[in-house]
């Protein structure tokens, strides 16, 4: 049986959930509520926060693009490379129906300055979807 590495860069979804987040000042902003992940290639997507109505935002879900993220092993936590402007002007989440319609997934995309996931060409989506569903 292998030994667990403690250092390793895996970690489990349920360790994901629930850990703060923070601007690029070092201020917690929120939290990581849950993770979306890409079916045919296993990639984290988003990461869909909740801010507790920081910066004039009411409670509620915001996804941001998982590429906005980057942990800080000093804070214990994500940093979120974003802006109030960015986080104020991002496109009204409006629930699972959201991931259904590209052009909101391209606007919030734009509003974050990621590039979309789909026009990312060193993620590998290689693997059969038909054996996926």
């Amino acid at each position: 049986m292998g030994m667990a590495q403690p250092n390793a860069n895996l970690i489990s979804s349920d360790k994901v959930e629930g850990t703060a987040v923070y601007d690029a000042a070092g201020n917690k902003i929120g939290a990581i509520d849950h993770l979306m992940i890409d079916r045919a290639s296993g990639s984290v997507r988003y990461a869909i926060m909740t801010f507790g109505g920081f910066l004039g935002i009411g409670e509620g879900e915001h996804p941001l693009p998982w590429k906005a993220f980057r942990y800080d092993t000093n804070l214990g936590g994500y940093i979120a490379d974003v802006t109030e402007d960015q986080l104020q002007n991002a496109p009204e989440f409006a629930g699972e129906e959201s991931w259904s319609d590209r052009d909101w997934e391209s606007r919030l995309h734009k509003n974050y300055g990621s590039s979309p996931y789909w026009e990312d060409t060193t993620t590998s989506t290689s693997r059969d979807q038909s054996t996926l569903r």
